[in-house]
């Protein structure tokens, strides 16, 4: 789960990583009010989920109240990659002397943590580290033994940092390392840590990534995983208990397991573009498939179904029946290909074939990927 930067920051503070005063605000009225407490000159930062704000219209300035005003409407009116600005945040405006970037995130590849840290930090980090490698140190993290202060230390002196900056990013980058690991996240990140003029050092910004999975160990936060999920169906799909993850194609897929659903999108892709990734897991009933068919439908576009589920724990037969009830109430006309196999296969099969669905009966995934390009006429 994606957190925004004020909930980051909260994070931040708590391992005691120094951040600027703030506040929320979602009209321009709270906004001057906001100012008023926290004082002139000030910043005024969107809070939405995604990067680029900046460069989108999403941060502002103010020397005045009325400033203030003008900038809170302009920022609350925007959409920045289609995600509108509800909330704003207000902030002391910061006189930078030096920028840094540090992260914590996940490498997939290895399967550990990997900390990350920059001599050069703000907007333009995703260049230099294409065109300035040499800027950036990265060092993998065992998570038996986790970041040490050396380790952070040891990064730090590796990317030329010297006196204070050494010390103060150094023991950042060790806190950053804890709020990663005591909060289960996927990635903690800051871009940039300021050094002000006046010498101190400030997290300026928050990128926080929590494992879903992990949610019910941080019930203290008090964070709505539903309300951090912007895409409506992928909000939908966790409301009634399935994975739902959007995609640009237009061939509907509906699976009983992760490994079968990621099985079915790489084929699909083979030869046509999936329109999402969904897995309903181990409890399959008539009432949730129901409820599958109407979210995965409701994608426009749309131009054929595939559905591919296994009888192990999962009863397919009453899964069918959901499916089958959907298409009849709804007089669905896209094409609707399904590979049932397992426990009550059979009654399954009957079922789906009696309401006009193209049965495959065969191992091979392919095969019903080839009758949805036939029938289509996208051969491959």
């Amino acid at each position: 789960m994606k957190l925004y930067e004020y909930e980051g920051i909260k994070l931040f503070e708590r391992e005691g990583i120094p951040v600027p005063r703030h506040a929320l605000a979602s009209t321009p009225e709270e906004v001057v009010q906001k100012v008023q407490e926290i004082g002139l000159p000030a910043m005024i930062k969107a809070q939405v989920m995604t990067g680029g704000r900046y460069l989108a219209g999403g941060v502002k300035f103010a020397n005045t109240l009325e400033e203030a005003a003008k900038a809170a409407k302009q920022v609350l009116g925007l959409t920045i990659k289609g995600l509108p600005v509800e909330k704003v945040m207000i902030a002391p405006k910061i006189e930078s002397a030096r920028e840094f970037y540090i992260g914590i995130t996940v490498d997939e590849y290895h399967g550990m943590p990997v900390a990350i840290i920059s001599q050069e930090g703000g907007i333009s980090i995703n260049k230099i580290a294409q065109e300035r490698p040499e800027m950036l140190v990265s060092r993998s993290v065992p998570i038996s033994s986790g970041l040490s202060e050396s380790d952070a230390r040891r990064m730090c002196r590796e990317v030329g940092l010297s006196g204070k900056d050494f010390i103060e990013i150094s023991r950042m980058l060790f806190a950053l390392y804890k709020v990663f690991r005591n909060y289960d996240a996927l990635l903690a990140e800051i871009n940039p840590i300021v050094r002000t003029v006046e010498g101190n050092y400030v997290a300026l910004d928050s990128k926080v990534e929590i494992d879903d999975s992990s949610m019910f160990r941080h019930a203290d936060l008090g964070l709505d995983v539903k309300s951090h999920i912007i895409n409506p169906l992928e909000r939908r799909g966790k409301e009634i208990g399935v994975s739902y993850v959007e995609l640009d194609g237009d061939i509907g897929i509906i699976a009983s397991g992760a490994g079968l659903g990621m099985a079915s999108m790489d084929i699909v892709s083979g030869r046509l573009k999936p329109a999402n990734f969904l897995e309903t897991g181990g409890a399959i009933t008539a009432d949730l498939l129901y409820k599958v068919m109407e979210l995965v439908l409701q994608k426009p576009g749309i131009k054929a179904l595939f559905i591919n589920v296994y009888g192990g724990i999962n009863p397919i037969h009453e899964g069918a029946k959901g499916v089958v009830k959907y298409l009849q109430e709804h007089h669905v006309t896209i094409p609707v290909v399904a590979k049932a196999l397992g426990n009550h296969q059979e009654e399954t099969w009957d079922i789906f074939e009696k309401a006009g669905v193209y049965v495959i009966k065969d191992v091979s995934t392919e095969k019903g990927i080839e009758y949805i390009a036939h029938i289509l006429g996208e051969h491959a």
